[in-house]
């Protein structure tokens, strides 16, 4: 099995409270994925983030309908969280999202460690994920650039209507 690595930085003038509190909310995904991915938090109750929680998406990937689910390994409010998945299109995947007071705002950093199914033969599609990673991560940083610009990361997830819980998962 061949581990693959994906990082990214982005330094937003937005509090490390607010930032995390954003990404707290599992639904805020559904603001920050791509449209086309007809990315959906399934379910209608709100998720506390804490470790052990489990969040279901569900998505389209090149058409394909996809279920995934993740666990929260890590967390350790305003600073970082790590999900992984438990089912779902990779044979690995390994997320750790960390947050720092850096320079009046907060640096978020994401390393994903992924690995394809099917290994050796999933090893050809490496390249098409990648690509597809990168324009998802693309994404994200100038949605959530939109977002903290136009002061929507605080306060209730727009998207679908459920209110996002701060004060949920912290110690």
């Amino acid at each position: 099995m061949k581990i693959h690595r994906l990082e990214r930085e982005q330094h937003l003038p937005r509090p490390v409270e607010e930032v995390f509190d954003f990404y707290a909310d599992a639904r805020n995904l559904e603001r920050i994925t791509p449209p086309l991915l007809g990315f959906t938090v399934v379910g209608d109750e709100a998720i506390e983030l804490r470790p052990g929680a489990l969040i279901q998406y569900r998505l389209r990937i090149h058409g394909l309908s996809i279920d995934w689910l993740t666990r929260i390994a890590e967390w350790v409010p305003d600073e970082r969280f790590v999900d992984e998945q438990l089912a779902g299109p990779y044979r690995l995947w390994h997320h750790t999202h960390t947050f720092e007071t850096r320079d009046g705002g907060t640096l978020i950093a994401d390393v994903v460690r992924y690995a394809l199914p099917l290994w050796p033969l999933g090893e050809l599609a490496a390249p098409i994920v990648r690509r597809d990673l990168a324009r998802i991560f693309d994404f994200r940083r100038e949605e959530v650039e939109r977002l903290a610009s136009a002061g929507s990361l605080a306060g209730p997830c727009a998207a679908s209507g459920v209110s996002g819980s701060p004060a949920l998962g912290r110690a």
